[in-house]
């Protein structure tokens, strides 16, 4: 999942604002961070903005790639290794693009294709305003820029060939903050909107012929899929699924019960989302969470006693839900029963700051290893989820802001 605008709807605007400093309060108490590289323990990458060196110093294995202030850091996923540094001014975003390689980076101008495990941008691009959501679902990856509407659908085992794959497009009514995913059998599911107002969603086939439509969904916002292929896009008064061709609506147990970030997972029917409950926050820090069973079209409520952000939310090997709380605990939920099964320490308690775009504690989960980033350290951690217990802890030259990786090592 990528968010452009994850946080309330307080925030005037999804556009990312170019350049500006990404460290909250306690980052201040770390390092200073400046639109330049940094060298550090790695390989430096890059002579100018967004390129890299002819020859990087070695293939890294189940790459990782976090951004800071400036660029991009490239670590090895097996032993946090600071492998190399790539410039890249501004807000970046990454995603797994799908397969081993790539990670799907979203700048100013675009969505751009980074060969992590060679440290190089491959030169694949998805030019537009306002790059918005990656989504990963059987097989295809999807990319949604918000600025123009247009959703390009691709099989990321393509990318290997360092061409431009031959993919699906779509182009949605009005240009919104949106999302978009493609289904197994070729429909396609995309949010409907406007800059103004979002309301709902829509599924086309392969020959973009409507097939179902669905407009009780307002503020429409994120996705995920559940076991048996349902997706839900999350509202503010509750959450909208699509399952065998039809739309259910399960309403939230508040007037305004926003589900706005939503997690997935094949070994389990139930869905993982955020639950805020008021509309008129700067910024709401909500300590429950909602569990969507999208075979019940039925949504339980468990409070955490601990507040998280929308980079909190992730799925574990098994299906368990996983949130990074405030508290600076990992706290693995069974999602059929919402117990608590364990809390696993992995950082010092922290605050979510207001502006969305500022860096705080970071949650990627890739198999059965949970990474964390600590920006007010300027650390990433690796936990080992079946041991329950951090394993690897690096410090690395400046503080990062997102964390993500290629999908599996080779």
């Amino acid at each position: 999942m990528n968010t452009l605008n994850p946080s309330h709807q307080s925030i005037p605007s999804p556009r990312p604002r170019r350049g500006r400093a990404l460290t909250g309060t306690a980052l201040a108490l770390a390092v200073s961070t400046v639109l330049t590289a940094c060298a550090g323990d790695g390989a430096s990458v890059g002579e100018t903005p967004g390129t890299t060196a002819a020859a990087p110093a070695k293939a890294v294995e189940n790459a990782l790639v976090a951004t800071f202030d400036g660029g991009l850091y490239v670590l090895d996923g097996e032993t946090l290794e600071l492998t190399g540094t790539i410039e890249l001014p501004g807000f970046n975003r990454v995603n797994p693009a799908g397969d081993q390689d790539h990670v799907i980076v979203s700048t100013d101008a675009g969505f751009r294709v980074l060969n992590a495990t060679e440290q190089t941008f491959t030169g694949i691009e998805y030019p537009g305003a306002e790059p918005g959501h990656v989504v990963r679902h059987a097989g295809r990856t999807v990319l949604f820029t918000d600025g123009t509407g247009e959703v390009a659908v691709f099989d990321p085992a393509e990318l290997s060939g360092g061409e431009k794959p031959e993919g699906r497009t779509h182009t949605t009514a009005e240009p919104h903050h949106g999302v978009a995913v493609e289904l197994s059998g070729g429909e396609l599911l995309t949010t409907l909107g406007t800059e103004e107002k979002r309301t709902g969603a829509l599924v086309v086939d392969e020959n973009d012929q409507e097939i179902a439509r669905a407009e009780n969904c307002p503020g429409v916002h994120g996705e995920a899929a559940a076991q048996g292929e349902a997706v839900a896009v999350g509202c503010e008064d509750g959450v909208l699924i699509y399952r065998d061709g039809e739309f259910t609506k399960v309403d939230a147990p508040d007037d305004y019960g926003r589900i706005g970030n939503q997690a997935g997972s094949d070994a389990s029917p139930i869905l993982l989302g955020d639950y805020k409950t008021d509309p008129d926050a700067e910024l709401e820090r909500p300590t429950r969470i909602s569990l969507i069973d999208t075979e019940r079209a039925e949504l339980r409520l468990v409070d955490l006693g601990t507040s998280y952000s929308f980079r909190s939310l992730g799925r574990g090997p098994h299906g368990e839900a996983l949130v990074l709380g405030t508290d600076g605990a990992l706290h693995v939920i069974d999602p059929a029963t919402g117990e608590v099964e364990r809390e696993i320490p992995v950082v010092d308690a922290w605050q979510e700051p207001l502006d969305w775009q500022q860096a705080r504690p970071t949650l990627f989960v890739r198999g059965h290893t949970a990474y964390v980033s600590e920006p007010g350290r300027s650390a990433l951690h690796a936990v080992d989820l079946d041991a329950g217990k951090k394993t690897t802890s690096v410090t690395l030259p400046k503080s990062t802001n997102e964390l993500s990786g290629v999908v599996a090592g080779h």
